[in-house]
């Protein structure tokens, strides 16, 4: 076969075979959020103050420890102020995430939401200046309605850049924050998108039915308030003094970074994230225990036997195994299914501590896992609603459950 033939059959093979699983590929990855998705996404805290508008976007990055996190709050909910700050320093979450501790009703929504959630981390990763600017439009049509002004709650001030106005909402008091609830319907106007009808959350006591903003009550977040928002740099930011305060440690560097550990083996949604922070994903028994619903500091402090009692994740002490407990790992694209316990029985339990908030889900007869990819509201939200029973009284040794794909039980 001479040059010329030699050529052409790669050709042909090149137009036949590689070209089609090109465009296939392409065709595949997830299009970038439309302006009017990331308006329903940030719909529900677009008229936070600044400070916890930034910690929200950041924390958002990392959903799988806001599970953990609002299992935690739910919890303790007496436990607030310095011994707050206290408790926070046993745990291994995200700063991020650890400050919005002093916001149990902010992570029971972003719990509640999870699906939102994800999706609000992932916009803010792929495309951090449509989220802000998006918060700054729903903040302008909540201003020209008449439903974003001062009060004895807030301050709220305008700023020009250029032609464009920046609204800025901070509190009327620097260390007392007054957390709004409102109907995303309702307080921007005639909602503009149909298709995209905004998330909203009602904590527990509000009376939907009764006004469209309130706010509840005043928490006093000490130094827990140390995120901050650029809105000439369409970014967040970090305040260093409020940070080493809260975090007792001692950066001198504002930026904000993402954490790649933190995301505990959750894909990213966009190539360039994954291109740019997939590498410092951790996709062993750490992110195992992480997709099957264990509450604590990590999946290294649940095998080692962490007392849930004190902020710690279930153990299997079964010579060190972990227990299946219908468990069963899904081999496409590396993705894992997450392990649903079977209600009031078959679950790992801890000795004389509270039963693995793993909870039971089902969907249409087969046990439901969680993260089982990018952008899957319906199974973000299962992994969610499984912690719902997390910590019921429980009792014995860990029992290895039986069943599921690897068999029960057998290390990993």
């Amino acid at each position: 076969m001479d040059g010329m033939a030699r050529w052409m059959v790669t050709w042909l093979f090149a137009a036949l075979v590689i070209a089609p699983i090109a465009r296939a590929q392409d065709a595949a990855k997830p299009a970038a959020f439309k302006n009017e998705e990331i308006e329903q996404l940030v719909a529900p805290i677009a008229l936070y103050p600044d400070a916890l508008v930034a910690q929200i976007l950041m924390a958002s990055t990392y959903p799988l420890e806001i599970v953990s996190a609002a299992r935690w709050s739910k919890a303790n909910p007496k436990v607030t102020g310095k011994t707050l700050e206290d408790a926070m320093q046993k745990q291994t979450w995200d700063p991020s995430v650890k400050s919005l501790a002093a916001f149990p009703g902010v992570l029971a929504m972003m719990n509640d939401k999870l699906d939102m959630t994800q999706k609000l981390g992932d916009a803010f990763l792929g495309q951090q200046k449509d989220v802000m600017d998006a918060v700054q439009r729903l903040r302008a049509k909540a201003y020209a309605a008449g439903n974003l002004k001062s009060g004895k709650e807030q301050k709220v001030t305008t700023e020009q850049q250029g032609t464009t106005t920046i609204i800025v909402i901070e509190p009327a008091q620097p260390q007392v924050v007054y957390v709004p609830t409102y109907n995303p319907m309702v307080v921007y106007g005639p909602w503009p998108y149909p298709a995209y009808p905004p998330y909203y959350y009602y904590p527990p006591g509000y009376a939907a039915g009764t006004t469209f903003f309130v706010f509840t009550a005043g928490i006093i977040v000490g130094s827990a308030m140390w995120g901050r928002c650029n809105w000439h740099g369409n970014s967040v930011y970090v305040s260093v003094n409020h940070y080493n305060s809260f975090n007792r440690t001692n950066i001198n560097n504002g930026n904000w970074q993402h954490q790649p550990e933190h995301r505990k083996g959750v894909q990213y949604r966009d190539t360039a994230s994954q291109q740019k922070y997939g590498g410092g994903q951790r996709q062993g028994a750490e992110s195992r225990d992480a997709y099957r619903g264990r509450d604590g500091q990590s999946g290294q402090d649940a095998r080692r036997g962490a007392d849930p009692s004190k902020g710690g994740g279930a153990s299997d002490r079964a010579g060190g195994r972990e227990a299946g407990a219908g468990g069963r790992e899904a081999g496409a694209g590396g993705r894992e299914a997450g392990t649903a316990d079977r209600a009031g029985g078959a679950g790992d339990r801890t000795g004389g501590g509270a039963r693995d908030p793993g909870g039971t889900q089902r969907a249409g007869g087969r046990e439901a896992g969680a993260f089982d990819g990018v952008g899957q509201g319906g199974q973000t939200r299962d992994f969610s609603s499984r912690g719902a029973s997390s910590h019921a009284g429980g009792g014995g040794g860990a029992r290895a459950g039986g069943g599921g794909g690897r068999g029960g039980g057998g290390r990993r």
